[in-house]
């Protein structure tokens, strides 16, 4: 909600907008565009607009099983002292869910703990976008970024009453999303920096989670420094997530993208063929002299919107890994693009800036440091001896977070 905007004509306005949006499909005014975007991919499932989706709720010994393997719930002191005076006032509530949307955690005022009740908005139910239509927590977790939902920019007009801002919570190990935090209250409570303060929450907590990494890999470089001491074959000490924690006769490198299973050799997309060690709180990775690897096949599985995931297969083996929204993007444009993209038309089709060529180059170089074999520069593009294979949601569009230009251009604008 821009500040000076008065909420209640802007909320008569929004249902306005939102009927003929439902009814015809040519508002008088364009909703937001992520919005739009939003309401565009559930009027394409067929969302019925007074009743949303279904999912059943789970029951206390779900939620309790999913809470203890949350790592959003090592977060939670972080995440009351940034929101839970906030949530105690003027009938809101904080709601803390994991990557599939469902309520894990919810506190705060008596008034909003009632009105979230008759919405059966309560731990255990799910609050992804696929169920209760646009909402901050399930269309941010879609997106991959913070965003607040007032009044009847909510698909389902039962949750018109409401306003909410969320944003979600990334593990910076790897760039997963862990889960999300949002604050929900009446729509007349809404204002213009409660988003702001969700995000620098949300950037809290994942810096939390950054310092306690750090610490984990200090205590494995205590580890490393006696395996990696005087001279030897080439190897690297990584935790099991890949971040390094040190190196013998290899160049200096930040992460070693790993397999979910790593067993006794593994061939790498940075490395070819290797021998592998667990050591405590990580694996001890040696290098084999073999040809460079040149896997004969790439697929890039976009699937599942929040799981995007890359296989190669080739003469060494077999390879998976996830990916960041950022490089699947990346590699979306180049499996679509087989000719290459320069630094400038990658800068537009991700920024849509071609002066953003610097930041394309650091995405390119964490790419191509993992992925040997794998991706050409000059211009960037898969290279001649692999065969690439996209695939993309049945019945959806791939990637429907991305607002990256190239991305929605080769969606068709969707």
């Amino acid at each position: 909600m821009p500040p000076g905007v008065d909420p209640r004509a802007r909320a008569r306005e929004l249902a306005r907008v939102h009927d003929e949006a439902i009814s015809s499909g040519r508002p008088h005014a364009a909703p937001r565009p992520i919005i739009g975007d939003s309401w565009r991919r559930l009027l394409g499932h067929g969302m019925d607009p007074d009743h949303g989706g279904t999912a059943s709720v789970l029951g206390d010994d779900q939620v309790e099983q999913r809470r203890s393997r949350s790592r959003m719930s090592g977060l939670l002191p972080t995440l009351r002292t940034g929101l839970g005076e906030v949530a105690d006032h003027d009938a809101n509530i904080m709601v803390v869910t994991d990557a599939d949307g469902r309520v894990l955690w919810r506190e705060g005022s008596r008034r909003g703990g009632r009105g979230a009740d008759r919405l059966g908005f309560v731990p255990g139910s799910c609050w992804s976008e696929d169920v209760v239509g646009t909402n901050a927590i399930g269309t941010a977790l879609v997106v991959g970024a913070p965003m607040q939902v007032y009044s009847a920019e909510h698909f389902v007009r039962s949750h018109h009453p409401w306003t909410c801002s969320a944003a979600p919570v990334r593990d910076p190990r790897e760039g997963s999303v862990l889960g999300a935090v949002d604050l929900s209250g009446p729509a007349s409570s809404v204002h213009p920096t409660t988003l702001a303060l969700i995000r620098a929450v949300a950037r809290l907590a994942e810096s939390e989670l950054r310092a306690r990494h750090r610490d984990e890999l200090d205590r494995l470089r205590a580890v490393a420094a006696p395996l990696l001491a005087g001279p030897g074959e080439p190897a690297v000490v990584t935790d099991r997530h890949g971040w390094v924690a040190g190196v013998r006769g290899l160049a200096p490198l930040d992460t070693v993208m790993l397999p979910e299973q790593m067993g006794q050799r593994v061939w790498l997309p940075a490395f070819g063929d290797c021998a592998v060690d667990p050591v405590p709180g990580g694996w001890l990775i040696r290098t084999r002299p073999s040809d460079p690897p040149r896997p004969g096949t790439a697929e890039l599985d976009l699937g599942d919107p929040h799981h995007a995931r890359l296989r190669l297969t080739g003469d060494g083996g077999s390879w998976e890994h996830p990916l960041t929204p950022r490089h699947a993007e990346i590699l979306y444009v180049l499996a679509r693009r087989p000719e290459g993209r320069t630094a400038a038309e990658l800068a537009v089709d991700l920024f849509g800036d071609p002066r953003r060529q610097v930041s394309v180059r650091a995405e390119m170089s964490r790419l191509r440091r993992h992925l040997a074999g794998v991706l050409d520069h000059r211009p960037y593009r898969f290279t001649g001896t692999v065969r690439v294979t996209t695939y993309t949601p049945s019945g959806g569009v791939p990637l429907p977070y991305s607002q990256a230009p190239g991305v929605r251009a080769l969606r068709g604008g969707n």
